[in-house]
């Protein structure tokens, strides 16, 4: 393992990544086990998939230094748009996540 190549680092961020998103689903599992509150354990999955985008974006971001042809380019570049959609639509589902438990 060349710990110099970017495509190394990229998949140890991504690797951190998926370790994050799968600590908070399993954070959220005890609190609706615990506390039998849906809104807190959505609302936690929320945080994890924000946090989990956030290391994504980086990594992806990170891949670009290996670009050589315009159809990796084209890939990087959906895969981007995808990731920072679903970042913006968890923000969103985050914030009606809190709107609605504020009303409760």
């Amino acid at each position: 393992m060349n710990l110099f190549n970017f495509s190394v680092w990229a998949a140890i961020i991504q690797l951190l990544g998926s370790l994050a998103i799968a600590g908070y689903v399993i954070a959220a599992i005890f609190s609706l086990v615990i506390r039998c509150n849906v809104y807190q354990a959505r609302l936690i999955v929320a945080e994890g998939v924000l946090t989990s985008l956030s290391f994504m974006v980086a990594a992806t971001l990170l891949k670009t230094i290996n670009l050589q042809t315009w159809r990796q380019i084209l890939v990087f570049s959906v895969i981007l748009s995808l990731r920072i959609f679903l970042k913006k639509l968890f923000t969103w589902e985050k914030m009606q996540i809190l709107t609605i438990k504020s009303h409760v």
